[in-house]
């Protein structure tokens, strides 16, 4: 494949609560669900996404997220999953389904998140990003992304092999698609049966209005347990069975089916090779458990946060005391909020900030003079050990985020568990994001920022400010141990207030 294969369309937050029903509720005869585990995953274009990158492709989301809880969420599912997120602003809240069971089987499902949002412009490097696709599949739930003017240009001019899995709330696909992937039930919504038409006749006629309506290449209805039915430019449908018997939980099957033809075509399949291959795919899938195994098990500690909670993608969320109440995904959804509204510039940073000194607060004044607020992400406790040791931090998350919340020039915190923020910044899209240190000096040694591909997403944009030459973490403890403190030329630091010359040491203030 040439380039990533990339998915467009609406990212929801799937909620299975398990639990288990042993009395009614004594003021409704309605049973009670003693709730015993819970799973967070992402629905929609993001389950689509998640399947393909499972197979080892390298996956682009093209998708919007709210600045809430559940975007907070799903942000962390999809860096999780190895998934590119390449985010639009979404207005709104982010749209949730929650599944409630009892012994493998659904009682109720419960969405939230109201009426559809308006999604934002694409950047520049999103539509960079469908130009140079191996294949596109849009999934399309009918929450308003397949409709955005700028992106339905861009698909209708990508020489990709594009999949479109259709909603009948959203609209038609962009002419000249290789390939629609709509259901039997969405095929009777869009092109009426006629009465006492039988099922195949019923999806060979929708099928081929739908090709003709849509100016598609192809179309294949998918049948459910009896496979697929696939119509083409000849007369004749092509009917594909399922391999076996394929019962049990369908839930993601269709989005299994869409992303698996996807797959092919990115590869150089014929169309009805594809479809032959996606309906394999989407029948062991259902036969082996369907989503409940496909993915990998999610490894929650106490600190992964919920949907619905109201906090972010680490524990250090809601922290009580001075700086709490700006400290947490709701504090930081309450200032976006804010600032955009206004028509503000976002600023962020991030790092461990250890041992708060000198040369944070540095980095801090001056990210802050950037823009009209600055949030402040910070590694928690495991994600510090794991990138400087089981000795680190020396002060605890909660700790170190309440002193961070009390400066003057820090205007909200943010905890995440990841080895890099890009989970983090896939939910904030900051307009700038700026590190300390003597990255991207103009020397023949410099090093960009690993961030910069990440905020070109969105169109942000990455700096670097002046560091305090000898104000670093590792310094202070090792003084604290006995040791000698130096700078990176191996003299002591220089006094407060003067800015060390360029060096190729990275990140010196962290």
């Amino acid at each position: 494949m040439r380039g990533p294969v990339v998915v467009v369309g609406d990212t929801l937050l799937d909620r299975d609560v398990e639990g288990v029903v042993n009395r009614l509720c004594p003021d409704s005869p309605v049973p009670v669900l003693d709730e015993t585990s819970a799973v967070d995953r992402p629905g929609g274009a993001g389950l689509a996404a998640v399947f393909a990158a499972a197979q080892g492709a390298d996956v682009v989301l093209v998708t919007a997220l709210a600045d809430d809880a559940g975007g907070a969420r799903l942000s962390a599912l999809l860096a999780a999953a190895g998934v590119r997120v390449y985010p639009l602003s979404l207005s709104g809240s982010t749209p949730e389904k929650i599944r409630l069971r009892a012994r493998g089987r659904v009682l109720l499902r419960h969405d939230r998140g109201g009426a559809s949002g308006e999604p934002g412009q694409p950047s520049d490097e999103v539509l960079r990003v469908l130009a140079t696709a191996s294949a596109v599949l849009v999934s399309d739930y009918g929450r308003g992304v397949a409709r955005q003017p700028a992106l339905r240009a861009a698909l209708a001019a990508t020489r990709a092999p594009v999949v479109w899995d259709p909603h009948p709330r959203g609209p038609a696909a962009v002419p000249g698609v290789h390939l629609a992937t709509p259901n039997e039930s969405e095929v009777r919504e869009l092109v009426p049966a006629l009465p006492g038409a039988s099922r195949l006749a019923t999806a060979s006629r929708g099928a081929q209005g739908l090709r003709r309506r849509w100016r598609a290449g192809a179309v294949a209805v998918t049948l459910g347990g009896d496979g697929a039915l696939l119509c083409h430019a000849g007369s004749t449908p092509l009917v594909v069975p399922t391999p076996g018997s394929a019962e049990g939980d369908t839930c993601g099957a269709g989005d299994r089916f869409a992303a698996a033809a996807s797959l092919a075509l990115a590869q150089g399949a014929l169309v009805s090779e594809a479809v032959q291959a996606a309906v394999a795919e989407a029948s062991a899938y259902v036969a082996g458990g369907g989503v409940a195994t496909a993915l990998p098990p999610e490894q929650p500690s106490p600190r992964v946060l919920r949907a619905g909670s109201h906090r972010g993608p680490a524990s250090g969320h809601g922290v009580a005391g001075p700086g709490g109440e700006r400290v947490g995904v709701a504090a930081v959804a309450t200032l976006l909020a804010e600032v955009r509204g206004a028509g503000g510039t976002v600023v962020a940073t991030g790092g461990c900030f250890d041992l708060l000194h000198a040369g944070h607060l540095a980095t801090l004044q001056a990210a802050r003079q950037l823009g009209d607020c600055l949030i402040v992400c910070v590694n928690s406790d495991a994600s510090v050990a794991g990138l400087k040791g089981p000795d680190r931090p020396v002060m605890a998350e909660g700790d170190r985020a309440r002193l961070l919340a009390a400066l003057s020039c820090v205007d909200a915190v943010l905890v995440f568990d990841e080895p890099t923020p890009e989970a983090v910044l896939s939910w904030l899209r900051p307009d700038v994001w700026v590190k300390g240190g003597d990255y991207a000096t103009g020397g023949p040694d410099a090093v960009g920022l690993p961030e910069a591909e990440v905020l070109r997403r969105w169109g942000g944009n990455t700096v670097v400010v002046p560091y305090l030459d000898g104000r670093s973490t590792t310094d202070l403890i090792a003084r604290s141990a006995g040791g000698q403190a130096t700078g990176a030329d191996g003299r002591p630091p220089q006094p407060v207030g003067v800015t060390a010359p360029a060096s190729t040491t990275r990140e010196r203030t962290r």
